[in-house]
């Protein structure tokens, strides 16, 4: 039966109970994956026509009006159908694996961020923005995403202390250098567009600051010519952290403007105040073109996605990880 991948255009003979993903990399179609167990969502993709089977077994039918996105490594073709594949050109793969790290050192840039430095036994992959799953005892793991790039000596991630976080508890009273901890991964579909020539949009709120900084590293080290305006939102002056490695960045990477925004308290002849929203409200008046960069908490993630699409970012060009609480 037919399988038409848009928008190459290009039909592929399948059987009926083929796995989409498994057919699409025998046919070499560029499509990105990495977990295979549907927890990244890098392999999502859309069912325009025609009807498949979820991991779930729940029959689709796409043309009812929803959104018919699909993961490509949980899903069972049934009959002839359409599917559309984000961006072929961008297409990356870093199978998932896991690999052993020893704990090389535990700093505090600021009250409640902890920066954790480890080394793999192993080198792993990565894009720039990609997250992997952190180990450190059986009982406790949590997602964190590297804010280096796959290249570096060590593995850098930035944690923030959550009250009574068993996590975030944990790698601020037990952890020590030396420790051993499991990296899974890479994970995560916000990565780095490297072929993409026009400006680009990053903001980060938080510890969002960790797959940004991996982004702005990745595109200084590709030394990719595109304007890039980043907006670092934090909630007080106390939170500001990592100026030294965004000035640095500034110097390698002369396009690369810098707006820090404090919610309350901050300065204003050197520091913009409100939300991040706000500035970029005042600042660009379009981002048709725009590659965006979003991550942080969800709500931040959520209203700079509006705003984004409001003024002209194409939804496809728009890509967040948001930082979803889980007791860290």
């Amino acid at each position: 039966m037919d399988l038409l991948v848009q928008p190459l255009n290009r039909t592929i003979q399948v059987q009926p109970g083929a796995n989409l993903l498994q057919a699409l990399q025998q046919a070499r179609v560029p499509m990105s994956y990495s977990c295979m167990a549907g927890r990244c969502g890098i392999c999502r993709c859309r069912v325009t026509a025609g009807e498949v089977l979820e991991g779930t077994g729940e029959q689709r039918r796409p043309l009812d009006g929803a959104d018919n996105s699909v993961l490509a490594c949980q899903t069972t073709l049934t009959g002839p159908c359409t599917i559309e594949i984000p961006e072929p050109d961008e297409a990356v793969v870093h199978p998932a694996r896991t690999i052993k790290a020893t704990v090389v050192a535990i700093e505090h840039p600021t009250h409640d961020i902890q920066r954790l430095l480890l080394r793999p036994a192993k080198p792993i992959e990565f894009s720039p923005g990609q997250y992997v799953q952190l180990q450190f005892t059986p009982e406790l793991a949590r997602p964190y995403s590297m804010a280096g790039l796959c290249s570096d000596a060590l593995l850098e991630f930035h944690v923030r202390r959550v009250p009574e976080g068993r996590v975030s508890g944990y790698i601020a009273q037990q952890l020590k250098p030396g420790d051993g901890v499991k990296l899974s991964g890479p994970l995560g579909s916000a990565y780095l567009r490297r072929k993409h020539e026009g400006p680009m949009l990053c903001v980060a709120g938080g510890t969002g600051l960790a797959p940004i900084l991996s982004i702005l590293r990745g595109a200084a080290a590709q030394h990719m010519p595109n304007p890039i305006r980043l907006y670092f939102g934090v909630r007080s002056p106390r939170d500001i952290y990592g100026l030294p490695w965004l000035q640095q960045l500034q110097r390698e990477h002369p396009s690369l403007a810098l707006h820090v925004v404090v919610g309350s308290g901050g300065d204003p002849a050197t520091q913009r105040c409100g939300l991040v929203t706000d500035a970029i409200e005042h600042d660009l008046d379009s981002l048709q073109g725009w590659r965006v960069y979003l991550c942080g908490s969800p709500p931040m993630v959520e209203a700079a996605t509006l705003l984004a699409r409001r003024k002209g970012a194409a939804a496809e060009h728009i890509v967040a990880d948001a930082f979803y609480a889980q007791g860290h």
